[in-house]
């Protein structure tokens, strides 16, 4: 199937290899993971960072594999999850800085383009999140109300 955006077709870059049961070498209990997810959050990481981190400093390659939950489940279970997911904060930051750099660049068209479709992925993503609850019902994508929302963060 054809991406979205781009006319290029296929699914490029490396996939995780298929394991069944934790890692050999990880010697954490489910326990002691869910304690170090819980440390981290609270020192102000995004998940993405602690799965790197995790990762990186601990010789941990998924959390799932270890707890049987993602840490994004982890996060909401320990009442640590962020009220805006984490992918469409990071759209919305995007979105912000593309605008400040149209304001200095009135004539960029390719930015103005780029903005439109970066929004038409904002509201997409925002549809999903009312529909599964996690953004309230009358949730819409103003650009103000982002640019308060990525400032505060």
């Amino acid at each position: 199937m054809a991406r979205m955006y781009a006319r290029r077709r296929g699914k490029s870059g490396s996939h995780r290899p298929v394991r069944k049961g934790k890692a050999p070498w990880v010697d954490y209990k489910p326990k002691e993971v869910i304690a170090l997810v819980e440390k981290l959050r609270k020192q102000g990481y995004s998940s993405a960072m602690i799965g790197l981190i995790l990762r990186d400093q601990y010789g941990i390659p998924s959390v799932e594999e270890i707890t049987g939950k993602k840490i994004t489940k982890i996060l909401e279970e320990l009442d640590l999850a962020p009220e805006i997911p984490e992918d469409l904060l990071n759209l919305l930051r995007k979105a912000v800085n593309l605008r400040k750099h149209l304001e200095k660049n009135k004539k960029d068209s390719r930015s103005k383009h780029a903005l439109m479709l970066l929004e038409s992925k904002i509201r997409r993503l925002g549809k999903y999140y009312v529909r599964k609850g996690k953004l309230p019902a009358d949730w819409k994508y103003d650009p103000e109300k982002a640019k308060i929302l990525v400032q505060a963060r």
